[in-house]
């Protein structure tokens, strides 16, 4: 199961500079607005301290991580939704995406030009939420005219769809997004095909500069995001882009101490990941074998036979049972062996919900 976030932004916010650390994959970072002109993906393997430990007790031939996948959408500017800037083309790009993790300039600097003259974060929020409200609204009203016309000849799926298209016009009227509007679980599949931009989660991420990483909660911008957000049920984390750009040339050993150095608990890249993890209601499960130990990422509250579907369709439609421990279980055993004999290795059939951190053997058959 893939996992897409759309990295968003006013021009200059360290959009680009955020995206180049995590996937070290060169995105020109100038400054000038539009410099990123076509989307970049990159995809960067998702740390995971667990799959580590697992390697260890296993020695396979090979470790496979979980992988997240970042787009770099180019700056958004004020009138983006009715073609300004580079308009339209890059809103299209973030349909496509699970998340948007919204960059947002939390420093001052003369020397990085702001496209609004001055650093006010919730500003540029409000440029940003405000064009991706008013493409959805525009994509409503074009489905609104046909659907309402449907429902006057007594069709029973528009008849069904347009109350729900009316929800949504009066939020974006009202300069709410999509995900503010309380949908019933067949209310969303309705409107599910139309993948709005504002029904995706959100995720703010303030930009601090270098000195200020360890004195965020001091910081008035970082502050007054936190406040936005709440009203968004959104949450917040704090990068240094820059940092986290210095750490990307490093390896794993000096990394670790340069985040010691600095008074920093965990790198930008893995707050990012575990955020947006929970954001989506997403986990991880593990295969573990001789042959490999992986990770694999999975929705919550799926069933044992939709995961193995995630590994192959095969599995799902051949499912027998899952031969399932907990990480914890076989850690603390230090070996599958061990913790067979401890009955600690469960036998979960299909209604099984998996569990973050499971580790399964599936067994089927085709």
């Amino acid at each position: 199961m893939s996992l897409t976030a759309g990295i968003v932004g006013l021009p200059n916010v360290g959009k680009s500079t955020l995206f180049n650390a995590i996937t070290k994959a060169g995105a020109e970072a100038a400054n000038y607005p539009f410099c990123t002109i076509d989307p970049n993906v990159g995809i960067v393997e998702v740390p995971d301290e667990r799959l580590d430990k697992l390697t260890e007790l296993v020695t396979p031939k090979k470790t496979v991580p979980t992988a997240f996948e970042f787009t770099d959408i180019a700056g958004i500017v004020e009138g983006a939704s009715k073609g300004e800037g580079l308009g339209n083309k890059f809103l299209s790009h973030i349909r496509e995406v699970d998340a948007i993790t919204q960059v947002v300039r939390c420093f001052a600097d003369e020397n990085i030009t702001h496209v609004s003259g001055k650093v006010d974060p919730i500003h540029d929020i409000e440029v940003i939420n405000l064009e991706l409200i008013l493409a959805d609204m525009e994509s409503v009203d074009r489905r609104l005219e046909r659907v309402s016309k449907m429902a006057k000849q007594k069709d029973k799926e528009a008849m069904a769809e347009e109350p729900v298209l009316l929800k949504l016009k009066e939020a974006f009227e009202n300069e709410k997004p999509a995900r503010s509007v309380e949908l019933a679980e067949e209310e969303f599949a309705l409107i599910k095909g139309m993948n709005l931009l504002t029904i995706k989660p959100m995720l703010y991420v303030a930009n601090v500069d270098e000195d200020g990483i360890t004195t965020a909660d001091e910081n008035e911008y970082v502050q007054a995001v936190r406040d936005f957000a709440k009203g968004d049920n959104a949450e917040v984390i704090v990068v240094s882009a820059k940092i986290e750009e210095e750490m990307a040339e490093l390896d794993d050993e000096d990394k670790a101490m340069f985040l010691e150095e600095l008074g920093i608990e965990e790198a930008g890249l893995d707050l990012l990941i575990r955020a947006t993890y929970s954001l989506l209601g997403y986990a991880t499960y593990f295969t573990a074998g001789v042959q490999e130990v992986r990770a694999w990422t999975f929705k919550k509250g799926m069933k044992a036979p939709q995961c193995a579907g995630i590994i192959h369709t095969d599995f799902e439609r051949g499912f027998i049972r899952a031969e399932t421990v907990s990480y914890a279980d076989l850690v603390e055993a230090g070996s599958m062996a061990v913790a067979k004999e401890a009955g600690k290795v469960r036998q979960e059939g299909k209604e099984y919900i998996v569990q973050d951190g499971d580790v399964i053997l599936f067994r089927f058959n085709v």
